[in-house]
């Protein structure tokens, strides 16, 4: 396959940098200055990380001041779920809840004890189970609380209603509500201040930026009472040590572009996403499509009974296509989906989970190479069933 065409269709792992981006990028990699010094060169390279900062607030909804750049998503949810979050004049969170099919970053990447942690289920389709948030949330009045519950899933699309979330929460009284937006920053709207949010946090590399650039947004009033990278005081206190100057010009251009093409790359996803679904349940009428009708426009599910994920991706990679079985956190592993295991999913299609998701350079002629290549992968699934009859 060296130097023939290819189609990447896993954005939802990482998105290819955009040239606008790389430009900035390599212009940034030029400044001389330290962000922290006095001088011109280091007020040149301070001004580049305070216009990153407008932009990527503009993306969100929030205001520059509430945005703390961090080297990814991992380490701004795992700032968020350390314990140290609170609002002015309460206590500290003792007990965190969480949906069923949060990503590693939040299931694994908090601090707070065992039995201080309850996991939340999703129904059939992916939601968060909303009757029971409501009984838990009743259940557990008088105690201060964080909920964290992403906006999309990484591997269905799936979107959770995070304004029921915030309200239910708003009346319990002493509850936080974080939300890991990193799979829909870039993809759908998001407005953190409307929502009414405590806490989002978000990755570059998810909307065209470099990987190893991330943020976190705080909402008004609400703080982390310890810094998580300490040092000399740089990012509000909070993650210290000189600022990844290119790496955070690189994230304020990619959120530049991506709330100027917003709306169109949403229709223009949504078009592309719907064809190569239609098309593909069209020819392997048994396959199940996975996660509810509310979800990212660039993001298709999806399992062929019998099908094993692993012998599939090779096919995919050979016929010149990139695809996924699911979230690519698991250091290259084709591993079996908590989420869709949540989702109460068989094992048997679970280890058949595909993941198709689409970004800022998919085209036409990149849904009908998958095509292509599903054609012939699930016609040899056909023929092997014939000879084993």
């Amino acid at each position: 396959m060296h130097g023939a065409a290819r189609s990447y269709l896993d954005h939802n792992a990482t998105t290819p940098v955009r040239p606008d981006v790389a430009a900035a990028v390599a212009r940034a990699l030029m400044l001389p200055g330290n962000p922290s010094s006095i001088h011109a060169e280091g007020r040149a390279a301070r001004a580049e990380i305070d216009a990153a900062r407008d932009a990527v607030a503009a993306l969100v909804g929030a205001r520059a001041r509430q945005v703390t750049f961090t080297s990814g998503g991992t380490e701004a949810a795992n700032a968020v779920l350390s314990g140290a979050l609170r609002r002015d004049g309460q206590p500290a969170p003792k007990r965190l809840l969480m949906s069923a099919t949060e990503h590693a970053c939040v299931s694994a990447g908090h601090r707070f004890p065992a039995d201080a942690v309850e996991v939340l289920p999703v129904d059939a389709a992916g939601l968060l189970r909303m009757d029971v948030l409501r009984e838990r949330l009743g259940a557990l009045t008088g105690e201060s609380l964080l909920i964290s519950v992403h906006a999309a899933n990484n591997e269905t699309g799936v979107e959770q209603p995070l304004e029921d979330i915030v309200l239910l929460a708003r009346k319990h009284g002493r509850t936080l509500v974080h939300s890991d937006a990193v799979q829909a920053v870039g993809k759908i709207p998001l407005d953190f201040d409307e929502l009414g949010l405590d806490a989002l946090t978000l990755s570059g590399h998810k909307f065209g930026a470099p990987k190893g650039v991330g943020a976190l947004v705080l909402g008004r009033g609400v703080v982390l009472e310890a810094a998580f990278v300490r040092g000399g005081g740089q990012e509000l206190r909070l993650r210290c040590g000189t600022e990844n100057v290119p790496g955070i010009v690189a994230m304020g251009e990619a959120a530049r572009i991506a709330l100027s093409s917003l709306e169109n790359e949403h229709y223009r996803l949504s078009q592309l996403c719907n064809e190569l679904e239609r098309r593909a349940l069209e020819f392997a009428q048994e396959a199940v499509l996975f996660g509810d009708d509310e979800r990212l426009p660039n993001t298709f599910s999806f399992a062929v009974p019998d099908l094993e994920a692993a012998t599939a991706l090779i096919a995919f990679d050979l016929a010149g296509v990139a695809v996924s079985s699911g979230s690519a956190c698991s250091s290259g592993k084709v591993a079996r989906s908590a989420t869709l295991a949540a989702m109460g999913v068989s094992p048997a299609l679970v280890a058949g989970a595909l993941r198709v998701s689409f970004g800022w350079n998919s085209r036409e002629e990149d849904v009908s190479r998958f095509l292509t290549a599903f054609e012939r992968v699930v016609q040899s699934l056909y023929q092997r069933r014939g000879q084993a009859a």
